[in-house]
């Protein structure tokens, strides 16, 4: 019996790249539904896609049905090459960059939610003066919670993230940028809204609304363990949605409350009491795909902090 003939005998051709890109895209959203947003391509396109370069690699790379998406070994084995062939093609665009003295190529970068809008809006300082100075890079942006910004650059999804940085990684950078207030609020139709003296104890007949700091483990004070949490909102916004509402007391960072305009409708409770700083920082690994980008970026940040 010969052996099988090679999949790929000749050169690469743009669309080989352009088929493995979408495949990298939808192992690491999860599926092909999941990669639609990403990709900003139908269902049935990217089925196509996958479907194409199958065929042009003679093997069969996932199992995607109503089980759900997971990759077969031939997948795995591609997606792996796939990181060390787009690298490559990163470092060398990285070294051309530097001979020409331009950068060009993309910058990927993750950040917490609301964090465009941050004190003195450093995000937006950053992102203005870097496009000033490297408007052939390709800017995109991804909008995740604070612990899955670290896992993004850690995972080498992302070139740069802002966060909280709630331990530390030897294999990370870190660039400080600024802190946020965290207070503890209720609505305008609340209870205790308009009360100037409210003692400790009687914050355990109100309803809260679960915030990270309110989690077992990570209290902001002991108190908080004979709190009712009743609701749940991971976003900013929904739980000020709920705050607002007048059933329930929440935190949520006085730099937004002032932002959206609820200096009036929401009152901090016992501010010197309930109250915690966040530190939001940047992070990249030491040895970026774009690390010429990501540099020139963490300029553009120290720059804006600066000001």
């Amino acid at each position: 019996m010969g052996r099988k003939k090679a999949a790929l005998p000749g050169q690469l051709s743009d669309l080989d790249l352009r088929l493995l890109r979408v495949f990298r895209a939808v192992v690491e959203s999860g599926g092909i539904s999941a990669a639609e947003l990403r990709l900003n391509l139908a269902n049935s396109t990217i089925s196509n896609y996958i479907s194409d370069l199958e065929k042009r690699l003679d093997m069969r790379l996932c199992e995607r049905g109503r089980a759900g998406f997971q990759l077969t070994e031939h997948g795995r084995v591609v997606y792996d090459a796939s990181h060390e062939l787009f690298n490559a093609v990163d470092v060398f665009r990285s070294k051309v960059n530097q001979s020409h003295q331009r950068l060009t190529g993309e910058l990927q970068l993750a950040l917490s939610e609301h964090l465009p809008g941050g004190p003195d809006s450093i995000i937006v300082r950053a992102l203005g003066r870097f496009s000033e100075l490297a408007p052939a890079v390709h800017i995109d942006i991804i909008t995740l919670s604070s612990d899955d910004v670290t896992s993004a650059v850690l995972d080498n999804k992302v070139d740069l993230g802002v966060s909280v940085l709630l331990q530390q990684y030897p294999e990370l950078q870190q660039l400080p940028l600024f802190d946020e207030q965290m207070l503890l609020y209720c609505g305008a139709g609340h209870p205790l809204y308009g009360k100037r003296h409210i003692q400790p104890a009687e914050l355990q007949q109100y309803r809260f609304v679960e915030s990270p700091r309110l989690l077992p483990g990570k209290e902001l004070s002991p108190d908080v363990r004979q709190w009712n949490i009743h609701a749940r909102a991971h976003h900013q916004e929904a739980r000020a949605a709920l705050i607002l509402g007048g059933h329930y007391l929440g935190i949520l960072p006085e730099h937004l409350v002032r932002g959206w305009g609820y200096d009036s409708k929401l009152q901090a409770i016992l501010p010197e009491r309930y109250c915690y700083r966040n530190r939001y920082t940047a992070i990249y690994r030491r040895r970026s795909r774009h690390a010429d980008a990501v540099a020139l970026f963490c300029e553009c940040l120290q720059q804006s902090v600066d000001v």
